[in-house]
């Protein structure tokens, strides 16, 4: 008979095996789809995916850390809209981001943003999160300055924070439910400022 640590999923050290890996976010992903927020812990994680509590911190170094996994593979299917119109760009990237939020992706984040708070591990893995997001999303901007809808001068990436601060305001007070036109004036006032002057509005 096999006894509980020949069940275990073997590890090698502080790199990743790609298996073991792959087990622990399914796990951490099952247990907050079948029990919530309230059901998370590195344990349970541990228990599901059937591997060391020690795998997992050398991997992730909080349960913050983990939770920011697990929320960006879920996150993956928010688009970078590329509609060739900027206004309809941001649009439709604000209104994808509110309904992920809305259906279940903002409890995670703000558990994430709580735990910020107080664990300095967890607040440097969302700084850095968030600082990649807005390189990545930035990349909306870009594409409008290529079109020469925005001013060259722009920093993609803070303008999207800034767009963005929007949302996580939204977020953390618990109102997800903006409206089209709520949207169309964000978006409106932000393209508003860093528009070229010779660039007729749509």
């Amino acid at each position: 008979m096999k006894n509980q640590g020949e069940n275990r999923r073997t590890s090698i050290g502080s790199q990743r095996n790609p298996a073991s890996e792959e087990a622990i976010l399914k796990a951490a992903q099952d247990i907050l789809l079948e029990g919530g927020l309230p059901a998370f812990s590195i344990e349970a994680v541990a228990r599901r995916a059937k591997a060391g509590k020690p795998t997992i911190y050398r991997w992730w170094p909080s349960k913050a850390a983990l939770l920011l996994d697990v929320y960006h593979r879920q996150k993956d299917g928010v688009p970078h809209p590329d509609t060739g119109d900027i206004r309809k760009d941001l649009s439709q990237f604000l209104a994808g981001l509110l309904g992920f939020w809305r259906d279940g992706g903002g409890a995670i984040f703000r558990s994430i943003i709580a735990e910020a708070q107080s664990d300095p591990t967890a607040l440097q893995a969302l700084q850095a999160y968030a600082m990649s997001r807005c390189r990545q999303s930035g990349v909306i901007l870009q594409r409008g300055q290529a079109r020469g809808e925005v001013r060259a001068d722009i920093d993609p990436a803070l303008l999207i924070e800034l767009f963005s601060s929007f949302a996580w305001n939204r977020l953390l007070t618990s109102r997800l439910d903006v409206s089209r036109d709520e949207i169309e004036q964000i978006v409106s006032a932000v393209v508003d400022g860093v528009a070229l002057r010779n660039q007729p509005r749509q």
